[in-house]
């Protein structure tokens, strides 16, 4: 199977090792190297811009913070913005375009579509910019220069094991029955994490050991519009009436991030029905309360603090005129080329592990006392 993104399928078992894949099967091979940055080092003072996506999660928003106290810090001048309420990218493609125009050397971009700023960033790599996809990769275009994020592909695959082994220790033999959710279809992660879960589900549902109780399979069947709750929860209820009313249990929701997970448990707690196994991402404090009182039932720990950290020591080795870390030159084809990727390693969070996995989290480490 083809994916614009290609990444390896690990065995279920690998998913606990949580340690970044090596394992390349041959639809991860693609021509590359190294970056085509345009970079010969610049002044330090020089402008970075930093393109982000509306303020949809609290992560987004720490993202903008971080990048701005730490590229001041760093000597740089920053022009951090975000894409409108609306997350339409017409505000991302001009707010880009302004950067190129004020000088900016280094782009910073947190794609709101990851296939409509081919030409935005075909006019950075054309004035010498260089662009740093963060997070999401910028899809269909030679002219993104480096991809930093956490391993998506991964963090799919340890939700996938999450939610089998959260139903399994409340219901030891199956089959169980689940649902499936998956992110908004103009952010390009949103394949990558389903496709990670699915690699560890799929053969189970193969086997009979997993049925989604709605058939409802299919990537555009579970998307969710804009990530957004008041979405999730729309389709949660529809789901609930149509497919479980009576008796008939659910036992698991895959959930690819926080903000959906909340949304669905709302759902299913207005409805009166047992709460299942529901996974989640992106460690938001409302979400780490739910899991320590026991109601959602697993999260994602992906650090802000450390990408934008590692995505600023990118930008500070391209102003010496270095080639910044890589550790991935084989997995992630943008469908126009592989791009040269540092990959950061995601944590599964349960209420066993909370206490131990946001230890140094001033702002989560209270709530899991």
């Amino acid at each position: 199977m083809r994916r614009i993104i290609t990444r390896g399928i690990a065995s279920v078992g690998a998913v606990a090792l949580l340690t970044l894949g090596t394992a390349c099967s041959n639809e991860r091979e693609g021509s590359t190297g190294t970056g085509d940055s345009q970079a010969k080092g610049f002044a330090k003072d020089s402008l970075v811009g930093v393109a982000l996506p509306s303020k949809t999660s609290e992560n987004w928003v720490l993202a903008g913070d971080l990048f701005t106290n730490g590229l001041q810090e760093a000597g740089f001048k920053a022009d951090v913005q975000y894409a409108g309420a609306s997350t339409t990218v017409a505000d991302q493609q001009s707010q880009i375009s302004a950067m190129i125009t004020k000088g900016a050397k280094v782009i910073v971009v947190g794609a709101t579509d990851a296939s409509q700023l081919v030409t935005q960033v075909a006019q950075a790599k054309q004035a010498g910019v260089t662009v740093i996809a963060y997070d999401r990769l910028i899809t269909n275009t030679r002219d993104v220069d480096y991809y930093i994020a956490f391993d998506n592909f991964k963090v799919g695959q340890l939700q996938g094991q999450a939610l089998v082994e959260g139903m399994k220790a409340k219901k030891p033999k199956g089959p169980w029955t689940i649902e499936l959710f998956s992110g908004s279809p103009d952010d390009n992660n949103s394949k990558v994490f389903f496709d990670g879960a699915m690699s560890v589900l799929k053969p189970l549902m193969d086997k009979g050991d997993i049925v989604v109780g709605s058939s409802q399979t299919d990537i555009k069947q579970t998307a969710i519009q804009g990530w957004k709750a008041e979405n999730a929860q729309q389709r949660m209820d529809s789901l609930l009436t149509s497919t479980y009313a009576g008796a008939k249990k659910l036992d698991g929701v895959l959930s690819p991030n926080d903000t959906l997970a909340r949304a669905i448990l709302t759902s299913v707690k207005g409805a009166g029905k047992p709460i299942p196994i529901v996974t989640g991402q992106d460690s938001e404090a409302e979400s780490v309360k739910s899991i320590m009182a026991g109601q959602q039932y697993s999260t994602i720990n992906k650090d802000t603090r450390k990408l934008v950290a590692e995505t600023i020591n990118m930008i500070k080795s391209l102003q010496k005129g270095d080639k910044p870390q890589i550790n991935d030159t084989k997995s992630y084809n943008n469908g126009s080329k592989v791009v040269p990727a540092y990959l950061l390693p995601p944590i599964i969070v349960t209420k066993k592990n909370a206490a131990e996995a946001y230890a140094n989290d001033p702002k989560l480490a209270p709530l899991t006392k």
